[in-house]
Formats: structure tokens, C-alpha cells, sequence
């Protein structure tokens, strides 16, 4: 609850908006639990990034541990295209339930999935539970228009995801913003005129990315690929409780004291 005036309001978990994905890139156990101790209000999801699900030990029991704090784990996009290029999506299904992951991300960001095979993947995907897509690449010598961008976050709605994420890989530097990591104003200026907001997911994993779209979006932007170590600041940030953002949601008479 908040204890002082004009702080905005933030919807309370589950939600469908103001979402936080946080990146888990190989915590360990103890981590993940200092990380839900402090975090896991805040967070909504928690991505096991990349492949690394198949090779951090005790991977059963964080999934425990961010389920039991009411937060959703799911696999990175990574893993399902390291199993899908070698022919083993029925494989790939067997591995979500044995760890019983319920949303699952399909992306085509390091393996060039043909589109409408992507599409069928989220089809099928669907009809076993929630699914979120990622659009773009994480190559570099792969750009999307802002046309192919917009064309290809609504087929995957239309398709079955629940939201679609807005590729920036973990660096921050490549799909929705250029290589010093500034936004492509392009790209999501297309993609917030034509895809509403609520869909997308924003990987933003620099300080002056949140900054970026919590200025020009609100509070309540759906952000990604958070570091654990950043979900207080985040939250500091979307509340004005930050320098970057300290006025963004004052009143004007006090922003001329």
C-alpha cells in the first residue's frame, strides 16, 4: 500500500498489466530464495534464460521455489530452438512435464524457423497451456522492418500467444534498440500503433531502456529481462521513487517547488 500521495497505482499479482520478467541466468538455490525474499512481489515471471534449465543444478528446486512465492518460471526461448533444430519438439514437450512448466516461450531469435512453422509451433503449444512468443532476432545482420515487426507480433497473438516479447537479448543492444543500446523509435513506434500495448513485453535490461518507456508509457509497461539483482530499483523507478523518473508522476504544482 502506498504511504504517500501521487505515487501511481500498481495493479496487485496476478496481473495482466505493469508485468516484470526477470532474467535467471544460473542462480543457485540460495539466490533464488534471497532474490523471492526481497522480489517476488514485484515479479511476475522469471525466465530460466537461455538453455541454461538443462545444466544448473538444482533446477527442480527453484522452480519450487518461484511457484511457491507466486511467481510463474518458465523456460528461455533458447531451449525450445536448441530442441526443435534437432528434430525433438515431442522431446521438448516430455521436458516441460517433467519440470510441470505450464507457459512456455516459443522464439526464433538464434535458429531461422520458417514463420508459419512458428506459427503452427504456437498453435499446438497453446491448446497444452499459456504461451508467450518472442519476435527478432538475435542477430545482428538480421533486421526486421518495422512492417515485418508489426506483421509478425500480430500473427503470433492471433495464434495463440498471450504476449508477445520484443526482442533486445540480455545485452540491450540489437531487435528493438541500436547497437549503443538507444531505442529504435521506428520499430516501436509501429508496434504500439498497431499492437496494443497490453500484448508486448519490452526486454529491457538497461536502466535508461526502463527509464525510456516508463516515461513514455506509464508505470505499468510490461518490461523484461530484468536482472534479479534490479527488481528494487525497477520498482523504484515505475513508482517515482528514482531521480530518472522522481517528477514523472507529480502533480505540477509541485514539480515548480
Amino acid at each position: 500500500m502506498n504511504t504517500i500521495p501521487f505515487l501511481p497505482e500498481r495493479p496487485v499479482k496476478p496481473r495482466e498489466s505493469g508485468l516484470t520478467m526477470v532474467m535467471d541466468k544460473g542462480l543457485s538455490i540460495r539466490e533464488a530464495e534471497d532474490f523471492m525474499q526481497v522480489g517476488s512481489n514485484y515479479t511476475d515471471f522469471v525466465k530460466l534464460g537461455f538453455g541454461t534449465s538443462l545444466i544448473t543444478p538444482g533446477v527442480e528446486k527453484k522452480i519450487e521455489i518461484y511457484r511457491e512465492a507466486g511467481v510463474v518460471p518458465y523456460f528461455g526461448g533458447t531451449l525450445f530452438e536448441a530442441f526443435v533444430i534437432r528434430n525433438m519438439f515431442r522431446e521438448f514437450v516430455e521436458f516441460l512435464d517433467r519440470y510441470g512448466i505450464e507457459m512456455v516461450e516459443v522464439s526464433d531469435g538464434s535458429y531461422d524457423i520458417d514463420h508459419s512453422q512458428k506459427l503452427d509451433y504456437i498453435r499446438t503449444l497453446a491448446g497444452r497451456g499459456k504461451v508467450i512468443s518472442e519476435v527478432g532476432s538475435k542477430k545482428k545482420e538480421v533486421v526486421y522492418s518495422p512492417e515485418q515487426w508489426v506483421a509478425m507480433m500480430k500473427a503470433e497473438l492471433d495464434a495463440g500467444s498471450s504476449k508477445v516479447i520484443a526482442e533486445a537479448r540480455e545485452s540491450g543492444t540489437t531487435g528493438i534498440y541500436n547497437e549503443d543500446g538507444s531505442v529504435n523509435n521506428k520499430i516501436i513506434g509501429a508496434i504500439t500503433e498497431h499492437v496494443k500495448l497490453g500484448n508486448v513485453i519490452w526486454e529491457a535490461p538497461l536502466k535508461s531502456q526502463q527509464v525510456w518507456f516508463i516515461k513514455h508509457f506509464g508505470a505499468n509497461v510490461n518490461l523484461g529481462n530484468i536482472a534479479p539483482a534490479e527488481i528494487i530499483p525497477l520498482e523504484s523507478l515505475r513508482l517515482g521513487l528514482r531521480g530518472d523518473t522522481f517528477f514523472q508522476f507529480l502533480p505540477d504544482e509541485l514539480k515548480t517547488k
